[in-house]
């Protein structure tokens, strides 16, 4: 297999990538804000890092995966100024800043559950870390790359030499883009705060070495980061729009702290975009995931099964923009119906071939599965190009329909379900054998169709052409389609 590839923001161009312990993969992703309901913003960036998590685990890889929770210090205008988020929700709701961070952290967790995104090995709050963050400041202020001015903390940006090589930007540039009141206390315009003095009318507050406050945004995924998997650490995610500041910040507050490489491959993914504007809670614009599989957003003519919006999704390249319209959830749907059904079909036959050689389903030439497992490495290992991969698929098993039901099905059928089960289910998070889809419960649904199948195919046979048709077009209703064959009949789901 070829190695992997990917493409490092820092050196703007595709690297090999090497663990620094091997076996070993530390991964970082910057988590949500929880103030709102999480969107198809959201669903990108997580979908997208599921992805490589889930591929580095089918390499082989210990991978620790961390993704913090943002519960303080998030201001509103992403910078050192204006109200935090958390602070200004539980104003409108008119509840504690806590019970905001509970209720929205259950929602986020939820609806990427039902993405199938699987679930951080640590999910650390910021509110939970103020110690170490503390930690951290102090370290920074004694080695001279912060300063305290009347309750504030700022880093020094003129401290560190190379600050702005995350995002490319001058200190000159970063002066010009920061927004400071004539009556800030900051040395220079482009400093970052990594600790505010709180007023009195600010509910979320800690004691700290300068007077109550709380934590700037970007020392809390440093403190986070490094407690969890060390100094220098393998990959750290998030979306293209954090590169600056925050990550940025990051960078100059770990390496300040630790005189050495915050992080070794930094990776960004690209963003979703409405009418070619980015989509977002604060540009109001979001529709969140929740809407989605409801149908209820205004923009939205019917609701969306999650399946089908981690399909859409994946369809494109994870650093490409994502332009959303119902046109192309509409495609990805018929293509991922279509996917599952090939997938669906081969699965059967293989069962239904018991896996010998030879056997009843089992007779025709063998399916050239190596060139398959080839060609989704490569695509893989080329960055993670998901969209490639589905192509492939689509490509390779396409011309498999229409022998499976027959004597002529491939005679190594078994192996190569067992391989797109490892790779469409474990990899991609798209598709297990016997799934029926939203709505099935915990009924065995191949069961029951099964007996359905055998029901209708009984009336064909005694020429009960009413009832027949009948059970297809009550199936039909229901978004359940029957297709008829040389081998009997089969179902996809519409």
């Amino acid at each position: 297999m070829q190695e992997l590839q990917l493409f490092n923001t820092l050196s703007r161009k595709k690297e090999t990538f090497e663990p620094l312990k091997e076996g070993f993969v530390g991964i970082y992703v910057c988590g949500p804000t929880v103030y709102g309901d999480p969107h198809l913003g959201h669903a990108k960036s997580y979908v997208s890092f599921d992805i490589v998590v889930r591929y580095f685990r089918y390499l082989g890889y210990r991978v620790r995966y961390v993704q913090n929770i943002t519960d303080v210090g998030h201001l509103t205008d992403d910078a050192d100024d204006g109200e935090d988020k958390m602070a200004k929700q539980s104003r409108i709701e008119q509840l504690e800043p806590m019970e905001i961070a509970e209720k929205y952290t259950y929602r986020y967790f939820r609806d990427m559950d039902r993405l199938d995104v699987l679930r951080p090995d640590i999910s650390p709050r910021a509110t939970g870390h103020i110690p170490e963050q503390i930690s951290m400041i102090k370290k920074l202020v004694e080695k001279g790359h912060a300063y305290e001015a009347d309750g504030n903390v700022y880093f020094d940006v003129t401290s560190l030499p190379d600050y702005g090589k995350l995002s490319g930007r001058s200190l000159d540039e970063a002066e010009s883009g920061a927004r400071v009141d004539v009556s800030s206390d900051k040395r220079n315009p482009a400093d970052f705060a990594l600790w505010k003095k709180a007023d009195e009318s600010h509910i979320m507050r800690w004691d700290s070495p300068w007077g109550d406050g709380f934590p700037g945004w970007h020392i809390e995924c440093s403190a986070m980061a490094t407690k969890y998997l060390g100094e220098t650490i393998d990959i750290h995610g998030g979306g293209l729009e954090n590169q600056f500041p925050h990550h940025e910040c990051e960078i100059a507050q770990c390496e300040g702290a630790h005189d050495t490489p915050f992080v070794r491959y930094w990776m960004h993914n690209n963003m979703v975009t409405l009418n070619g504007r980015k989509m977002g809670k604060s540009l109001g614009n979001a529709i969140t995931l929740e809407q989605f599989f409801t149908g209820s957003h205004e923009l939205l003519s019917r609701s969306w099964s999650p399946e089908v919006i981690r399909f859409f999704l994946l369809q494109s390249h994870y650093r490409s923009t994502t332009d959303f319209s119902e046109k192309a959830l509409e495609s990805a749907e018929t293509g991922y119906i279509n996917l599952v059904s090939i997938l669906d079909a081969i699965h059967k036959t293989a069962d239904a071939g018991n896996g010998d050689e030879g056997g009843s389903n089992s007779a025709g030439e063998p399916f050239d599965l190596q060139k398959l497992m080839d060609g989704l490495h490569a695509c893989m290992n080329d960055d993670f190009n998901t969209a490639r991969a589905i192509g492939l698929l689509f490509e390779q098993l396409r011309p498999l329909k229409a022998v499976l039901q027959s004597a002529n099905a491939p005679s190594n059928i078994s192996e190569l379900s067992e391989f797109l089960v490892h790779f469409c289910g474990d990899v991609l998070g798209i598709w297990q054998p016997g799934e029926a889809g939203e709505g099935a419960g915990d009924l065995p649904f191949d069961g029951v169709m099964q007996i359905l199948l055998d029901l209708r195919q009984t009336a064909r046979q005694n020429k009960d052409w009413e009832t027949a048709d009948r059970i297809r077009d009550r199936l039909a209703e229901l978004g359940i389609i029957i297709e008829d064959g040389p081998g009997g009949s089969t179902y996809k789901l519409s």
